[in-house]
Protein backbone atom coordinates (compact mmCIF):
# COMPACT_ATOMS: atom_id res chain seq x y z
CA UNK A 1 0.00 0.00 0.00
CA UNK A 2 1.27 3.60 -0.51
CA UNK A 3 2.35 4.93 2.48
CA UNK A 4 1.77 9.14 2.80
CA UNK A 5 2.08 11.63 5.76
CA UNK A 6 -1.51 12.37 6.74
CA UNK A 7 -1.53 16.24 5.42
CA UNK A 8 -0.41 14.00 1.99
CA UNK A 9 -3.91 11.98 1.92
CA UNK A 10 -6.82 12.86 0.12
CA UNK A 11 -8.86 15.33 1.97
CA UNK A 12 -8.92 18.41 3.18
CA UNK A 13 -5.71 20.32 2.31
CA UNK A 14 -4.63 17.42 -0.33
CA UNK A 15 -2.65 18.71 -3.69
CA UNK A 16 -5.48 19.20 -6.39
CA UNK A 17 -5.13 17.97 -10.40
CA UNK A 18 -2.77 19.92 -12.09
CA UNK A 19 -5.02 22.63 -13.46
CA UNK A 20 -6.36 23.48 -9.79
CA UNK A 21 -2.37 24.15 -9.34
CA UNK A 22 0.47 26.15 -11.03
CA UNK A 23 2.64 23.93 -13.32
CA UNK A 24 5.90 24.43 -11.10
CA UNK A 25 4.55 23.87 -7.94
CA UNK A 26 2.81 20.58 -9.30
CA UNK A 27 5.33 19.37 -10.29
CA UNK A 28 7.26 20.15 -6.55
CA UNK A 29 4.30 18.26 -5.12
CA UNK A 30 4.83 15.05 -7.64
CA UNK A 31 8.41 15.17 -7.08
CA UNK A 32 7.80 15.26 -3.28
CA UNK A 33 5.54 12.61 -3.52
CA UNK A 34 8.06 10.43 -5.37
CA UNK A 35 10.54 11.16 -2.85
CA UNK A 36 8.30 9.91 0.04
CA UNK A 37 6.79 7.03 -2.00
CA UNK A 38 7.34 2.93 -1.41
CA UNK A 39 10.85 2.04 -2.61
CA UNK A 40 9.38 0.36 -4.98
CA UNK A 41 8.50 2.89 -7.59
CA UNK A 42 12.38 3.65 -7.44
CA UNK A 43 13.45 -0.28 -8.61
CA UNK A 44 10.58 -0.32 -10.80
CA UNK A 45 12.28 2.90 -12.96
CA UNK A 46 15.65 1.18 -12.15
CA UNK A 47 14.45 -2.13 -13.52
CA UNK A 48 12.77 -0.63 -16.65
CA UNK A 49 16.19 1.19 -17.08
CA UNK A 50 18.40 -1.84 -17.32
CA UNK A 51 19.03 -3.05 -20.58
CA UNK A 52 16.78 -5.76 -22.17
CA UNK A 53 19.20 -8.36 -22.61
CA UNK A 54 20.01 -8.45 -19.20
CA UNK A 55 16.68 -8.16 -18.46
CA UNK A 56 15.42 -11.18 -20.20
CA UNK A 57 18.43 -13.38 -19.04
CA UNK A 58 17.12 -12.85 -15.72
CA UNK A 59 13.58 -13.62 -16.81
CA UNK A 60 14.70 -16.47 -17.99
CA UNK A 61 16.70 -17.44 -15.02
CA UNK A 62 14.07 -16.70 -13.07
CA UNK A 63 11.58 -19.21 -15.35
CA UNK A 64 14.16 -22.26 -14.35
CA UNK A 65 13.77 -21.65 -11.26
CA UNK A 66 9.91 -21.50 -11.06
CA UNK A 67 9.80 -24.55 -13.68
CA UNK A 68 12.25 -26.82 -11.52
CA UNK A 69 10.21 -25.81 -8.31
CA UNK A 70 6.90 -26.43 -9.83
CA UNK A 71 8.39 -30.06 -11.14
CA UNK A 72 9.13 -31.24 -7.65
CA UNK A 73 6.04 -29.91 -6.54
CA UNK A 74 4.18 -32.10 -9.07
CA UNK A 75 6.42 -35.04 -8.46
CA UNK A 76 5.35 -34.73 -4.59
CA UNK A 77 2.01 -34.79 -5.83
CA UNK A 78 2.59 -37.67 -7.68
CA UNK A 79 4.32 -40.15 -4.77
CA UNK A 80 1.26 -39.06 -2.47
CA UNK A 81 -1.57 -39.54 -4.87
CA UNK A 82 -2.67 -41.28 -8.14
CA UNK A 83 -0.30 -39.57 -10.80
CA UNK A 84 -3.09 -38.68 -13.25
CA UNK A 85 -5.09 -37.60 -10.21
CA UNK A 86 -2.54 -34.80 -9.73
CA UNK A 87 -2.32 -33.73 -12.92
CA UNK A 88 -5.99 -33.32 -13.57
CA UNK A 89 -5.64 -30.78 -10.17
CA UNK A 90 -2.62 -29.16 -11.18
CA UNK A 91 -4.43 -28.03 -14.55
CA UNK A 92 -7.77 -27.99 -12.82
CA UNK A 93 -6.16 -25.21 -10.52
CA UNK A 94 -4.42 -23.18 -13.03
CA UNK A 95 -7.86 -23.18 -14.85
CA UNK A 96 -9.73 -21.66 -12.08
CA UNK A 97 -6.62 -19.07 -11.28
CA UNK A 98 -7.22 -17.93 -15.27
CA UNK A 99 -11.27 -17.78 -14.65
CA UNK A 100 -11.24 -13.98 -12.79
CA UNK A 101 -8.85 -13.14 -15.78
CA UNK A 102 -11.34 -14.44 -18.49
CA UNK A 103 -14.58 -13.07 -16.63
CA UNK A 104 -13.06 -9.83 -16.76
CA UNK A 105 -12.21 -9.49 -20.48
CA UNK A 106 -15.68 -11.53 -21.18
CA UNK A 107 -16.00 -14.75 -22.48
CA UNK A 108 -16.27 -13.66 -26.17
CA UNK A 109 -12.22 -12.86 -26.01
CA UNK A 110 -11.62 -16.54 -25.60
CA UNK A 111 -13.50 -17.98 -27.89
CA UNK A 112 -12.09 -20.18 -29.68
CA UNK A 113 -11.28 -20.51 -33.56
CA UNK A 114 -10.59 -24.47 -34.64
CA UNK A 115 -12.22 -26.19 -31.86
CA UNK A 116 -11.52 -29.28 -33.55
CA UNK A 117 -7.93 -28.72 -33.44
CA UNK A 118 -8.40 -27.53 -29.88
CA UNK A 119 -9.94 -30.85 -28.95
CA UNK A 120 -7.54 -32.95 -31.01
CA UNK A 121 -4.13 -30.82 -28.90
CA UNK A 122 -5.96 -31.02 -25.56
CA UNK A 123 -6.43 -34.77 -26.44
CA UNK A 124 -2.65 -35.32 -27.19
CA UNK A 125 -1.14 -33.10 -24.82
CA UNK A 126 -3.06 -34.61 -21.89
CA UNK A 127 -2.15 -38.19 -22.96
CA UNK A 128 1.33 -37.06 -23.38
CA UNK A 129 1.14 -35.34 -19.73
CA UNK A 130 -0.46 -38.78 -18.35
CA UNK A 131 2.69 -40.80 -19.51
CA UNK A 132 4.94 -38.16 -18.35
CA UNK A 133 3.30 -38.10 -14.93
CA UNK A 134 3.10 -41.55 -14.28
CA UNK A 135 6.87 -41.85 -14.63
CA UNK A 136 7.56 -38.82 -12.83
CA UNK A 137 7.47 -40.43 -8.99
CA UNK A 138 10.13 -43.14 -10.34
CA UNK A 139 12.96 -40.78 -12.65
CA UNK A 140 15.25 -38.27 -10.22
CA UNK A 141 14.53 -34.42 -11.54
CA UNK A 142 17.77 -34.04 -12.75
CA UNK A 143 16.69 -36.23 -15.25
CA UNK A 144 13.21 -35.27 -16.08
CA UNK A 145 14.77 -31.81 -16.73
CA UNK A 146 17.56 -33.09 -19.33
CA UNK A 147 14.86 -35.56 -20.75
CA UNK A 148 12.89 -32.53 -21.36
CA UNK A 149 15.68 -30.58 -23.76
CA UNK A 150 15.04 -32.83 -26.44
CA UNK A 151 11.46 -31.07 -27.13
CA UNK A 152 13.33 -28.95 -29.56
CA UNK A 153 14.93 -31.62 -31.79
CA UNK A 154 11.31 -33.68 -31.34
CA UNK A 155 9.41 -30.73 -33.31
CA UNK A 156 12.09 -29.64 -35.49
CA UNK A 157 12.24 -33.55 -37.14
CA UNK A 158 8.14 -33.51 -36.85
CA UNK A 159 7.96 -30.59 -38.75
CA UNK A 160 9.98 -32.42 -41.65
CA UNK A 161 8.12 -34.98 -41.29
CA UNK A 162 4.84 -33.40 -41.27
CA UNK A 163 5.22 -30.00 -42.90
CA UNK A 164 7.75 -30.98 -45.20
CA UNK A 165 9.91 -28.31 -43.90
CA UNK A 166 13.26 -28.54 -45.21
CA UNK A 167 16.19 -29.36 -43.14
CA UNK A 168 20.09 -28.82 -43.82
CA UNK A 169 22.92 -31.43 -43.14
CA UNK A 170 23.73 -29.39 -40.03
CA UNK A 171 20.46 -29.24 -38.61
CA UNK A 172 20.30 -33.68 -39.51
CA UNK A 173 23.95 -33.22 -37.32
CA UNK A 174 22.45 -31.42 -33.99
CA UNK A 175 19.58 -33.17 -33.94
CA UNK A 176 21.29 -37.10 -33.77
CA UNK A 177 23.88 -35.03 -31.58
CA UNK A 178 20.95 -34.34 -29.53
CA UNK A 179 19.65 -38.02 -29.69
CA UNK A 180 23.46 -39.34 -28.40
CA UNK A 181 22.95 -36.87 -25.29
CA UNK A 182 19.60 -38.58 -24.63
CA UNK A 183 21.60 -41.87 -24.58
CA UNK A 184 23.85 -40.89 -22.42
CA UNK A 185 21.42 -39.00 -19.75
CA UNK A 186 19.23 -42.50 -19.76
CA UNK A 187 22.12 -45.13 -20.56
CA UNK A 188 22.96 -45.78 -16.44
CA UNK A 189 19.01 -46.13 -15.36
CA UNK A 190 17.96 -48.74 -18.31
CA UNK A 191 19.54 -51.69 -16.30
CA UNK A 192 17.97 -49.87 -13.12
CA UNK A 193 14.53 -50.31 -11.43
CA UNK A 194 13.93 -46.82 -13.15
CA UNK A 195 14.43 -47.87 -16.94
CA UNK A 196 11.44 -48.54 -17.93
CA UNK A 197 9.80 -45.21 -16.43
CA UNK A 198 12.86 -43.64 -18.12
CA UNK A 199 11.63 -44.47 -21.38
CA UNK A 200 8.19 -43.95 -20.91
CA UNK A 201 9.07 -40.12 -19.97
CA UNK A 202 11.72 -39.69 -23.42
CA UNK A 203 8.13 -40.82 -24.66
CA UNK A 204 6.42 -38.15 -24.14
CA UNK A 205 8.96 -36.21 -25.94
CA UNK A 206 7.71 -36.59 -29.81
CA UNK A 207 3.73 -36.62 -27.96
CA UNK A 208 4.68 -32.87 -27.21
CA UNK A 209 6.19 -31.79 -30.29
CA UNK A 210 2.77 -33.14 -31.94
CA UNK A 211 1.75 -30.74 -29.31
CA UNK A 212 3.34 -27.86 -30.53
CA UNK A 213 2.98 -28.20 -33.97
CA UNK A 214 -1.07 -28.22 -33.06
CA UNK A 215 -0.28 -25.37 -30.95
CA UNK A 216 1.46 -23.66 -33.67
CA UNK A 217 -1.33 -24.22 -36.05
CA UNK A 218 -3.88 -22.91 -34.07
CA UNK A 219 -1.72 -19.54 -33.05
CA UNK A 220 -2.62 -18.24 -37.01
CA UNK A 221 -5.85 -17.42 -35.98
CA UNK A 222 -6.05 -17.53 -31.97
CA UNK A 223 -3.71 -15.48 -29.38
CA UNK A 224 -1.34 -16.61 -27.13
CA UNK A 225 -3.86 -16.52 -23.82
CA UNK A 226 -6.78 -18.09 -25.42
CA UNK A 227 -4.14 -21.30 -26.43
CA UNK A 228 -3.01 -21.39 -22.86
CA UNK A 229 -6.19 -21.07 -21.68
CA UNK A 230 -8.37 -23.61 -23.46
CA UNK A 231 -4.96 -26.35 -23.00
CA UNK A 232 -5.86 -25.98 -19.30
CA UNK A 233 -9.51 -26.66 -19.53
CA UNK A 234 -9.26 -29.18 -22.05
CA UNK A 235 -6.11 -31.42 -20.20
CA UNK A 236 -8.36 -31.01 -16.88
CA UNK A 237 -11.44 -32.16 -18.69
CA UNK A 238 -9.57 -35.01 -20.35
CA UNK A 239 -8.03 -35.92 -17.24
CA UNK A 240 -11.07 -36.12 -14.94
CA UNK A 241 -12.81 -39.24 -16.07
CA UNK A 242 -9.16 -41.20 -14.98
CA UNK A 243 -8.80 -39.10 -11.86
CA UNK A 244 -12.14 -39.48 -10.58
CA UNK A 245 -11.41 -43.22 -11.15
CA UNK A 246 -8.48 -42.98 -8.99
CA UNK A 247 -9.54 -40.71 -6.83
CA UNK A 248 -8.12 -40.19 -3.04
CA UNK A 249 -9.23 -37.13 -0.81
CA UNK A 250 -5.93 -35.56 -0.59
CA UNK A 251 -4.78 -34.09 2.81
CA UNK A 252 -4.37 -30.60 3.31
CA UNK A 253 -0.80 -30.48 2.53
CA UNK A 254 -1.67 -31.73 -1.17
CA UNK A 255 -4.54 -29.35 -1.84
CA UNK A 256 -2.08 -26.54 -0.74
CA UNK A 257 0.43 -27.97 -3.18
CA UNK A 258 -1.80 -27.78 -6.21
CA UNK A 259 -2.26 -24.13 -5.56
CA UNK A 260 0.91 -23.10 -5.30
CA UNK A 261 1.20 -25.57 -8.36
CA UNK A 262 -1.32 -23.08 -10.23
CA UNK A 263 0.56 -20.43 -9.23
CA UNK A 264 3.84 -21.18 -9.89
CA UNK A 265 3.08 -22.38 -13.22
CA UNK A 266 1.34 -18.90 -14.33
CA UNK A 267 4.29 -17.13 -13.22
CA UNK A 268 6.63 -19.27 -14.87
CA UNK A 269 5.04 -18.61 -18.30
CA UNK A 270 4.79 -15.61 -17.61
CA UNK A 271 8.69 -15.11 -16.95
CA UNK A 272 9.77 -17.49 -19.62
CA UNK A 273 7.49 -15.27 -22.27
CA UNK A 274 9.21 -12.09 -20.70
CA UNK A 275 12.07 -13.35 -21.61
CA UNK A 276 11.31 -14.11 -24.95
CA UNK A 277 9.88 -10.79 -25.97
CA UNK A 278 12.44 -8.90 -25.05
CA UNK A 279 16.17 -10.24 -26.65
CA UNK A 280 16.76 -13.04 -28.90
CA UNK A 281 17.10 -16.90 -28.08
CA UNK A 282 20.78 -16.50 -28.66
CA UNK A 283 20.93 -14.61 -25.68
CA UNK A 284 17.80 -16.71 -23.81
CA UNK A 285 18.51 -19.94 -24.49
CA UNK A 286 21.93 -20.98 -23.03
CA UNK A 287 20.38 -19.63 -19.57
CA UNK A 288 17.92 -22.49 -19.71
CA UNK A 289 21.02 -25.18 -19.28
CA UNK A 290 20.53 -23.51 -15.70
CA UNK A 291 17.34 -25.56 -15.58
CA UNK A 292 19.51 -28.51 -14.79
CA UNK A 293 21.47 -26.61 -12.15
CA UNK A 294 18.29 -26.26 -9.86
CA UNK A 295 16.45 -29.18 -10.58
CA UNK A 296 19.66 -31.09 -9.43
CA UNK A 297 19.88 -29.22 -6.10
CA UNK A 298 16.39 -29.48 -5.52
CA UNK A 299 16.52 -33.29 -6.24
CA UNK A 300 18.94 -33.47 -3.70
CA UNK A 301 17.33 -31.73 -1.11
CA UNK A 302 13.97 -32.86 -1.18
CA UNK A 303 14.21 -36.32 -2.59
CA UNK A 304 17.93 -37.18 -1.75
CA UNK A 305 18.86 -37.29 -5.45
CA UNK A 306 22.54 -37.32 -6.59
CA UNK A 307 23.04 -37.14 -10.46
CA UNK A 308 25.49 -38.68 -12.05
CA UNK A 309 28.31 -37.14 -13.91
CA UNK A 310 26.33 -38.89 -17.04
CA UNK A 311 23.15 -36.20 -16.64
CA UNK A 312 25.04 -33.19 -16.45
CA UNK A 313 27.26 -33.92 -19.94
CA UNK A 314 23.99 -35.70 -21.54
CA UNK A 315 22.62 -32.64 -20.68
CA UNK A 316 24.86 -30.25 -22.12
CA UNK A 317 25.15 -32.28 -25.72
CA UNK A 318 21.15 -32.03 -25.93
CA UNK A 319 21.45 -28.45 -24.53
CA UNK A 320 23.92 -27.00 -27.04
CA UNK A 321 21.82 -28.93 -29.89
CA UNK A 322 18.54 -28.16 -28.90
CA UNK A 323 20.33 -24.08 -28.74
CA UNK A 324 21.75 -24.49 -31.94
CA UNK A 325 18.12 -25.93 -33.70
CA UNK A 326 16.29 -22.67 -31.77
CA UNK A 327 18.63 -20.32 -33.53
CA UNK A 328 18.27 -21.66 -36.74
CA UNK A 329 14.71 -21.59 -36.77
CA UNK A 330 14.56 -17.90 -35.23
CA UNK A 331 17.43 -16.95 -38.03
CA UNK A 332 14.43 -18.41 -40.33
CA UNK A 333 11.53 -16.75 -39.19
CA UNK A 334 13.65 -13.21 -39.59
CA UNK A 335 14.38 -14.37 -43.27
CA UNK A 336 18.00 -14.68 -42.42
Amino acid sequence: MDQHRPDESRGAGAPGPPEATSGEAWRTLRRRGEATGPMRSGTLRRWQETSPALRAILWMALSGVLFASLNTISRLMAIEIHPIQALCMRYGAGALLMLPIILRAGLAAYRPHGAGTFALRGAVHSFGLMLWFTALPHVPLADTTAIGFTNPIFIMLGAAIVMGERLVGARWIAAFAGLGGVLVVVWPNLSAGAGFYTLLMLSTSPIFAVSYLLAKYLARRNPPQVIVVWQSVSITLCTLPVALWNWTWPAAEIWAFTLVAGVIGTCGHFALNSAIRLADLSVTQPIRYLELVWASLLGALVFGDIPGLSVFLGGLVIFVSASAIARWEARQRRGG
